[in-house]
């Protein structure tokens, strides 16, 4: 069967966030799925197979770690979406059934696919003992994202401090179900982002991910909030580096990149 390597959430090649795509027939064997993802060893490998029609989805899709099964991914489902178009293999916007329900990914010009996710409800918390000395700085405010994302956000006081930090990864696994995300408003908005970000997630074992989309669905809602405009573009500021455009709609949230097909090779593993 093919197996495809995409950059997500990138203007070229070997930027934005790499993700394995496997299109099946049907799921097989959970463990089997958790093999490949570890042997592609990725953020994330998506596995998604097709629905009969006349249903509420379209693509059934499934996102591993290479150490576990996540209830939300973006950057693969934005690969996952870019794979079915360029084969050919669906035309026009795809639902996906997920673990985080019917999510849709929308084609547009110029290779841009768009992402219709759940908004996270932000809860604003204190910011726990000990969590600044972890991620080597001091937040300004702390936020719950919910159980769907699953991180602790952390508003820090300008873009220089996100990019200098160099966590303790070990110890901030203790502060959330999955990561950190640490965040601040851009400096120049000129430069042609808002906001920008890192991810830490120690707990899915993903030290730093270089570009989530499931972040942004928080990410959007704070910086509308802080901001006042919906319509924003956020970097994620990873050494790989990656644009998410968000679009605050209420209780959704739309997500905005595009994707590169890096790898289309054999997987021959039974």
């Amino acid at each position: 069967m093919r197996i495809r390597i995409v950059d997500a959430f990138a203007e070229r090649a070997f930027s934005g966030n790499p993700a394995g795509v496997v299109l099946l027939d049907s799921f097989p064997d959970d463990g089997w799925m958790q093999n490949v993802a570890m042997e592609v060893n990725h953020a994330e490998t998506a596995f998604a197979h097709p629905l009969p029609e006349g249903g509420d989805a379209d693509w059934a899709l499934r996102w591993f770690t290479p150490v576990t099964e996540v209830a939300m991914c973006g950057h693969a489902t934005l690969a996952t979406a870019h794979v079915l178009h360029t084969t050919g293999a669906h035309a026009g916007p795809v639902r996906f059934a997920s673990r985080s329900g019917v999510l849709v990914a929308t084609p547009g010009g110029e290779g841009m696919i768009t992402l219709d996710f759940p908004t996270a409800p932000l809860s604003r918390v204190d910011v726990p003992g000990g969590v600044a000395e972890a991620l080597g700085a001091e937040p300004v405010a702390g936020f719950d994202t919910g159980p769907d994302v699953g991180d602790l956000l952390l508003e820090l006081a300008d873009e220089k401090t996100v990019l200098g930090l160099f966590p303790d990864h070990k110890a901030l696994a203790a502060y959330s179900t999955r990561g950190i995300i640490a965040t601040a408003r851009a400096e120049d908005p000129a430069k042609g982002y808002d906001y920008v970000s890192r991810c830490f997630f120690p707990n899915v074992g993903i030290d730093e991910d270089p570009v989530t989309g499931s972040a942004h669905t928080a990410l959007a809602p704070h910086w509308a909030g802080r901001l006042g405009e919906p319509d924003l573009t956020g970097l994620q500021a990873s050494r790989r580096t990656g644009l998410v455009r968000t679009s605050l709609r209420g209780d959704r949230v739309l997500l905005a990149g595009r994707a590169v097909t890096v790898i289309d090779g054999e997987l021959l593993t039974p």
